[in-house]
């Protein structure tokens, strides 16, 4: 059809970690729209997201492949913060040996996909000792290669001629061929004289290729160790082989690219002891409301954290606040403030706050089950139809009446009173669902909403304001709850695969 049914795989030093994002059908610029969490090992070497092609007959086509290296994930951006202990006067958040919160800058950017053969992909790992010397003169580093194994076939018996090359400090040594094998033993030793002073951005580079007699050299795998990360002394163990690392050159346009926004958070955490100080501070303004309100922790808080910010600050202020039950307390804090700066009623948690994003943050940890509870049995059945809906006219493809009716094209109208029939139907599922849920919902968020409705009452008393309060909590519970479920059901986990276009234009005029 000259089209594709894409879909992605991750994979973390070669084994895959992500089973699967959803297939986009019929589609050369699929839109996926997913994130993903990973709890990555330490020291991981590389990550690595394949496209493919999902055929209903057969094996999956491999479309490209985009590598990133630990080294480009894990970049620092400017002014990178962590905590620090301070005195004795109970105002630091976290004690001395507290932990440090390393965030990358990470990857957010088109890139290239790189050709993938399916014979020629790296595999295997290598066992080194690398003994680097404290001090001397001359300094000398010396790199056991001792073996490898599971390596790649290169060759037409499903078999390699391994060696080892090693590159530093402008350097190049390589080790003897082991031929028709893919578990080498070389048990040899390079050694690589170290300049003086500091080592700077030094590398040690090992890889693994494959020595043909004709033509060129297959590329095995390689590892790579930055000279001022290895500690004094002997570093012995396995390693895993790895690609070269995915560039932002142009791999000739024919496999396209793929956007990806990449970050990679490592934080150290303590026993829980360490954080009752900071606890502590955070609750104080809930436990002891008598305090002046601006120069409460969290006030100064909201002041300092950036829009960007926003929704990491909320997520881990709704799961502390729920760790210690005083989540609805929290919520009740933060719009309280944000009612006080509200002068227009008509504004009202319209914009992305802490307040706002704390309270949707809420909702999608505390309601998650009901949300499915009440919108997968209409969503499920939205999927299975696939009917045709449009109501503008400018969409309207008039000859799809003929899949429609079998009588020839429909006319404009008769389309869009029948679209408006759909939608009716649907939009009168969805909301008897809803309306009927009511003794499902979760106790914390009606006791959330009751205490909204009271704060808005007391802000807004006039009687020409008295829809205002219903308008605070609808704002919530569908703009930022409901009503994005049904635009992207595959994100809230009501489906296992995105819409395809015509339900997915069915979902957004339902939304809306």
């Amino acid at each position: 059809s000259g089209s594709s049914d894409p879909y992605c795989v991750v994979k973390v030093d070669n084994e895959v970690v992500a089973s699967r994002t959803a297939t986009v059908w019929k589609s050369l610029n699929p839109f996926w729209g997913e994130e993903i969490t990973l709890l990555l090992p330490h020291g991981f070497r590389s990550l690595t997201i394949y496209v493919l092609d999902e055929d209903t007959i057969g094996q999956d086509d491999v479309i490209g492949k985009v590598l990133l290296s630990h080294q480009q994930i894990s970049a620092k951006p400017q002014g990178e913060w962590g905590h620090s202990g301070v005195g004795e006067s109970g105002t630091c958040p976290v004690t001395m040996g507290c932990p440090r919160l390393s965030l990358s800058a990470g990857v957010d950017c088109w890139l290239s996909l790189a050709p993938v053969n399916p014979d020629q992909e790296v595999q295997g790992e290598i066992h080194l000792e690398l003994q680097v010397p404290e001090q001397g003169h001359p300094r000398v580093l010396r790199c056991h290669l001792i073996e490898a194994r599971d390596l790649a076939p290169r060759d037409a018996s499903g078999s390699s001629d391994p060696f080892g090359r090693v590159s530093c400090c402008g350097r190049t040594l390589e080790t003897a061929v082991i031929k028709k094998t893919r578990f080498p033993r070389w048990d040899e030793v390079l050694e690589f004289e170290l300049p003086e002073g500091e080592l700077g951005e030094a590398v040690l580079s090992v890889e693994v290729w494959d020595w043909d007699i004709v033509g060129k050299n297959d590329f095995l795998g390689r590892v790579e160790f930055f000279l001022d990360t290895l500690c004094p002394g002997s570093t012995r163990g396995w390693f895993q082989l790895l690609p070269f690392p995915s560039t932002t050159e142009d791999h000739g346009g024919q496999l396209g690219a793929l956007r990806l926004a990449v970050r990679l958070l490592e934080d150290t955490v303590l026993p829980p002891h360490h954080y009752q100080p900071l606890i502590q501070l955070l609750t104080e303004p809930i436990l002891c409301p008598a305090q002046c309100p601006e120069g409460t922790v969290l006030a100064v808080l909201e002041e300092v954290t950036s829009g960007e910010s926003w929704q990491d600050v909320a997520s881990m202020l709704v799961k502390i606040f729920l760790d210690q039950g005083l989540a609805v307390p929290l919520l009740d804090y933060l719009t309280t403030r944000e009612l006080a700066r509200t002068t227009d009623p008509n504004t009202l948690f319209r914009s992305n706050s802490l307040a706002s994003k704390s309270m949707e943050q809420f909702m999608k940890v505390v309601g998650l089950p009901y949300l499915h509870e009440v919108l997968k049995p209409v969503v499920g059945r939205i999927f299975e139809d696939k009917k045709y809906v449009e109501l503008d006219p400018s969409k309207m493809e008039l000859s799809r009446g003929r899949r429609i009716s079998f009588k020839g094209s429909l006319l404009e109208a008769q389309v869009r009173e029948r679209s408006l029939e759909l939608l009716k139907g649907y939009l009168g599922d969805i909301v008897d669902a809803i309306v009927g849920s009511v003794d499902k919902c979760p106790f914390p968020m009606r006791v959330a909403f009751k205490q909204l409705r009271r704060r808005v009452e007391e802000r807004f008393p006039l009687a020409q304001h008295e829809e205002v309060q219903y308008f605070s909590i609808s704002g919530f519970l569908f703009l930022r709850f409901f009503a994005p479920a049904v635009l992207t059901p595959k994100l809230f986990r009501l489906r296992e695969e995105h819409a395809e276009p015509c339900t997915s234009r069915t979902l957004l005029l339902l939304a809306k």
